[in-house]
């Protein structure tokens, strides 16, 4: 059996966060990161596969965190809404956490 992993409710808050931002600005994340933000919004368990995809995301991505309006909700960065909807900072220390 094939062990998943339950998303914490930071994460499911991040994402929740980032599909907002989206919806609202209509910018940041591609199909798969929303699917991905309604799986941690939702806290459907997850494989060990999405976690790795997970921490590949946020390997390709930590650049985005220097962009101007990076952490800005009033006028957020496309990347910035991107990264909440793959669970944000609290995402990121999950997996990195759970793969360790």
């Amino acid at each position: 059996m094939t062990d998943t992993f339950k998303p914490t409710a930071a994460m499911a808050d991040e994402a929740a966060r980032g599909l907002e931002l989206r919806e609202k600005f209509k910018r940041g994340g591609t199909a798969v990161g929303v699917a991905r933000a309604r799986d941690l919004k939702n806290r459907r368990n997850l494989s060990e596969d999405t976690l790795k995809r997970m921490k590949s995301y946020f390997a390709r991505h930590k650049v985005d965190k220097r962009a101007k309006n990076f952490g800005d909700d009033d006028n957020p960065s496309a990347g910035y809404i991107a990264w909440l909807l793959w669970g944000g900072d609290a995402g990121r220390d999950w997996v990195k956490d759970k793969l360790a």
